[in-house]
């Protein structure tokens, strides 16, 4: 079976390269790896995400499975007087995420290897973000729904970009049954994003 993305330690053969990318007006450069999620590249459903994510400069935020970093960047990038805690199972994506934050001039940062929630669920934020693994199975993406909702303030937000092929509908209903309120905010080529507040 091949190895996905989600998996604690990836052990396919290491290649790193370096891409750049602009993101809400930011010129990022970004090392990647094999056995991480989307290493040639920013991903349209990432790209989707963070064009539409709204924060407030001092939001204190969670990237849920942050791969090497995009999502988490930006936002830390546009929530300058906050804070962002970037998390992932994937100990090469950590590593990525880490060097990143650096090469990308990034202080107002957290990377955590965690399996889901396991290192914050003693915290709380005022923003949620994901781009959940949809390979690891619905259950897991649930679990992120269920689990993140927990974690954020009274009037947070969890953003989610999910694929109309890949779940969206059911996505959808399951952020009805948590949230107050669920807004599709946007969709683009085939990618929902979904704004649910609490």
């Amino acid at each position: 079976m091949s190895e996905h993305y989600y998996t604690r330690s990836p052990e396919v053969k290491r290649d790193r390269q370096q891409i750049e990318t602009t993101l809400r007006g930011y010129e990022l450069r970004f090392m990647t790896d094999a056995g991480v999620f989307s290493k040639t590249g920013v991903d349209y459903g990432s790209r989707v995400l963070i064009e539409a994510i709204d924060l407030d400069r001092g939001a204190q935020v969670l990237d849920v499975g942050c791969g090497y970093g995009p999502i988490g960047i930006t936002a830390a990038k546009l929530a300058s007087e906050g804070h962002v805690t970037m998390i992932d199972i994937n100990e090469r994506a950590i590593e990525l995420a880490l060097e990143n934050s650096k090469r990308n001039g990034v202080t107002n940062v957290s990377v955590l290897q965690s399996d889901l929630f396991e290192r914050v669920r003693d915290q709380s934020f005022d923003v949620i973000i994901t781009n959940p693994p949809i390979r690891a199975g619905k259950e897991i993406v649930h679990r992120i729904f269920e689990e993140g909702e927990k974690l954020l303030r009274p009037g947070g937000f969890m953003w989610v970009v999910i694929q109309k092929k890949q779940g969206a509908p059911s996505a959808l209903t399951k952020l009805e049954s948590l949230f107050e309120e669920v807004e599709e905010v946007t969709k683009d080529k085939g990618y929902r994003i979904f704004r649910a507040c609490k």
